[in-house]
């Protein structure tokens, strides 16, 4: 994966894994040493939010570096943040995330995402 543009490491991310839920190409997508802190983080949110879907609003690429916004939607079909499932829909819930590409491989990740939005749409309460 060495060749691969780091926007398209990025698009393969948000069509294969938050999309399709296709967990099995997060070790092609991430270094060894981030691909288990990437299943933590997605395997229970795709759990709770079982027909998930991100739109890539826009992409910024600088060398390594991708700068994501990105709007998701889903319904609450799981437990999330202590919520049992409540069959709610969000949408268009605004996340930024910066990736650091190297090799083809996502090294770092960090991101902000709208979670108060995302728990009005739903109704919950945070606990």
């Amino acid at each position: 994966m060495s060749d691969q543009d780091p926007k398209n490491v990025v698009r393969q991310l948000i069509d294969e894994v938050m999309n399709r839920g296709n967990l099995s190409v997060l070790e092609d997508l991430y270094s060894p040493r981030l691909a288990p802190a990437a299943h933590r983080w997605v395997e229970p949110f795709l759990a709770s939010f079982t027909d998930v879907r991100m739109r890539i609003v826009e992409l910024v690429a600088e060398g390594e570096t991708v700068v994501g916004r990105f709007a998701c939607s889903g319904t609450h079909t799981g437990t999330w943040l202590g919520h049992p499932a409540t069959g709610r829909r969000f949408t268009d819930v605004a996340e930024v995330y910066f990736f650091r590409v190297v090799d083809g491989r996502i090294v770092r990740a960090w991101g902000l995402e709208d979670t108060a939005d995302r728990v009005r749409q739903l109704g919950l309460h945070r606990t």
